[in-house]
Formats: structure tokens, sequence, C-alpha cells
């Protein structure tokens, strides 16, 4: 499942229950493109649900979540944030993060 562009209330709901990846990006930014396919991967082959946050469309949650820097990763589970990356992130270091094999 990916989602772009969630209102807050979408947001919430989709974080609130199983993993969760939130992809902070632009399109201009070159390390954003490069993430992109790596985190559609994820959610291609795992249970994990990815959301996508354009910055330059949305400036609530991005300020919600102190994004000062993208690409930046917020990784949930079951509504808990449990891990933040930023920068361009491996898959193998994204399935660690979450567990999987």
């Amino acid at each position: 499942m990916v989602k772009q562009n969630p209102t807050v209330q979408e947001f919430n709901e989709i974080t609130a229950t199983g993993k969760t990846l939130v992809d902070f990006w632009a399109s201009w930014c070159g390390p954003c493109r490069a993430q992109a396919p790596i985190a559609e991967e994820l959610a291609r082959t795992t249970d994990v649900k990815l959301v996508k946050i354009d910055v330059d469309v949305d400036d609530v949650l991005p300020a919600d979540f102190q994004v000062s820097s993208i690409p930046t990763l917020v990784l949930f589970e079951d509504g808990v944030i449990i891990n933040k990356f930023i920068g361009l992130t491996p898959l193998e270091e994204l399935k660690a993060a979450f567990k999987i094999d």
C-alpha cells in the first residue's frame, strides 16, 4: 500500500496499526529520487505500508516531525516511532529496523 500526501487524519489512521514507512521527499531532491524505488520495493515485497509526503506540497506533517533535511524516513510500528533515518538508506537497513528477514 502506497499513499501520497495524506491528510493528517488519514496519516494517523494509516500509521496507527502495523508497520509504516513515512518518506519525506521532494521532486527536485536527487537522493529522494534514489530512495523512492527502495521504499517502494519494501512496500511491494513486505507488509510495510508506505506513506510519501512531498515537503513542497505539505508543510504540516514535515513540521510535526521536525524534518529539516530530505530524504527523511520515519518508521512506525503500531503508531509508535521505532526509528528515523536521514539521507539515502539502503533496503537492508530498513528491513533490519523493521526486523524483517
